[in-house]
């Protein structure tokens, strides 16, 4: 049998999109394909918020830190770890559910992840594409609020999908020898660790990160600018209050 899985090693993440829309058949095929995807004891503990209007986009765009295409996109996708409708379920059928604690949420953000993921790849088999944003779980709290998420709902990652109207280069990836360990996880000596980074390293996109962030090294880029530990720990403490506001903190 012939696969084609050539257009995953070609992926890029798209942040520009075209004006046109995407037709609710091919977005509702999308979506059912997603659905198929694995799930934790067949529960499909998520659940999936498609927003398509205008107003929604605007309210949302801030709690994304304005990245231009929440509005831009003609589809927002937030993914939500999602017990609601599965407790609902039990207690109508006289089975008292205890899926209030950490490890329930854990298993509910594994689902919304392999949903998003097994999504991302049908839609960009059909030519369209995505965006992940990583300030879903920042601003969870007030994300609950603007789509009206109910106790037990979580937001976890958020896809902005569409046509679109540049193809930027591709981002660098580590090699597989980088990632992958066979049998047992095998320590990293510092050479390797080096000849692994180095290639990232090399690129000018990345001397052009250090230079106007007044940086020596990439890796301070990101320890002291992109992703710096008092923000960190500040959404850490906000993720863990949702947590414990939606119920998932009663262990």
């Amino acid at each position: 049998m012939n696969v084609n899985t050539a257009f995953l090693l070609q992926r890029r993440t798209i942040r520009k999109y075209k004006s046109e829309d995407v037709a609710d058949d091919l977005l509702n095929d999308i979506i059912n394909e997603g659905c198929r995807t694995s799930t934790t004891g067949n529960m499909q503990v998520y659940s999936i918020i498609v927003t398509r209007d205008s107003q929604i986009r605007e309210q949302l765009l801030p709690l994304h830190f304005n990245q231009p295409m929440v509005t831009e996109a003609p589809v927002v996708l937030t993914f939500c770890a999602d017990f609601n409708r599965f407790n609902k379920w039990c207690v109508l059928n006289d089975a008292k559910p205890g899926y209030d604690n950490f490890l329930s949420f854990m298993t509910a953000a594994i689902d919304a992840l392999l949903v998003a993921q097994t999504i991302c790849i049908s839609a960009e088999a059909r030519g369209l594409g995505i965006c992940y944003l990583g300030t879903t779980t920042y601003m969870a709290h007030k994300i609950i609020e603007v789509l009206r998420l109910p106790l037990g709902v979580v937001p976890v990652t958020t896809v902005t999908l569409g046509w679109p109207a540049v193809y930027p280069e591709q981002p660098d990836r580590l090699p597989a020898g980088a990632i992958v360990h066979r049998e047992v996880y095998t320590e990293y000596t510092d050479q390797q660790i080096r000849d692994y980074y180095s290639a990232k390293e090399a690129r000018e996109d990345s001397a052009q990160f250090v230079r106007e962030n007044n940086k020596t090294t990439l890796a301070q880029v990101f320890t002291n600018v992109r992703y710096k530990k008092e923000d960190n720990v500040y959404f850490s403490g906000i993720l863990l209050q949702v947590l414990k506001d939606q119920g998932f903190m009663n262990q």
